[in-house]
């Protein structure tokens, strides 16, 4: 993994997330309960909670995939509950996803290019007449796609089908992409999902890197409790679909509520450190 990668426009200064009495109800069922939290600037905010707590609910809401019922978000100044999915893109908030959503026949690197596709200025004649100003776009596109392969340690993948990569790599390609967009906000949702002991040590440690290199906010979905603690500023959790409890990883941790919930009777140890 290099150093060398540096945000790029609107990765400065992070606007603070701001969830208030979220609520998302389909056909009579409450999948979230009036939930709210803020994402500081430039923190690892984690959202937890067993299956069916309403975590990918969340994240669909946030990321325009799903429309709330009541409540507000606020992306510093921008009310994002009546915005589409790219307008909230064009924002600066990329997500990942649970399960891979890669082009597999595609080249890593073509993968990473579509990532750049809403930074993209050159209209639909220039590129295809290929004129100047369109070849200099995609050589800037090109170079900024090398340099963030290079950051997340795939260099040397940039021209292999991503369909042919192992599991943990592919993760780290959809990690890249959304890089790619250049993001001031950042949804990881299970970055860390069906991954073995080392991958999931590489990757918290790729995360961690991407904020210390950024400044961004990021916002993280994780059953791995070992994950969570290394790498969270605060802490929210979900169950059916309330908040219960919010605040440093420490004191979550020790939560009597969280622990029935979640954690087990067994206490705050959770899932051992990746």
């Amino acid at each position: 993994m290099s150093d060398t990668y540096q945000p790029d426009g609107m990765a400065d200064s992070p606007p603070r997330l701001e969830v208030r009495d979220v609520t998302v109800r389909f056909a009579g069922l409450t999948a979230l309960d009036a939930i709210g939290f803020t994402v500081e600037p430039g923190s690892v905010h984690a959202v937890i909670g067993p299956n069916g707590a309403g975590k990918s609910t969340c994240f669909n809401v946030l990321s325009g995939v799903y429309r709330a019922t009541a409540g507000s978000v606020r992306f510093g100044e921008a009310e994002l509950t009546a915005l589409a999915p790219h307008r909230i893109a064009a924002l600066g908030v990329a997500r990942t996803f649970q399960n891979i959503a890669l082009s597999p026949r595609l080249s890593v690197r073509d993968n990473l290019m579509l990532g750049r596709h809403r930074l993209t200025r050159a209209g639909f004649v220039a590129a295809g007449l290929r004129l100047p100003s369109a070849r200099r776009e995609a050589r800037v596109h090109g170079e900024r796609v090398n340099e963030i392969a290079a950051f997340v340690g795939l260099a040397g993948r940039l021209a292999t089908p991503v369909g042919l990569l192992p599991y943990g790599v592919q993760k780290r390609v959809e990690l890249a992409r959304a890089l790619c967009m250049e993001p001031r906000l950042l949804l990881l949702d299970e970055p860390v999902a069906g991954m073995n002991g080392g991958e999931r040590r590489e990757m918290a440690e790729l995360v961690l890197a991407v904020q210390k290199s950024l400044g961004i906010s990021i916002l993280l979905v994780e059953h791995d409790m070992g994950m969570v603690m290394r790498l969270a500023d605060t802490v929210t959790v979900l169950d059916f679909g309330r908040r219960i409890a919010g605040g440093p990883p420490a004191e979550v941790q020790d939560d009597p509520e969280v622990i029935r919930a979640y954690l087990g009777a067994a206490g705050g140890s959770g899932e051992a450190a990746p």
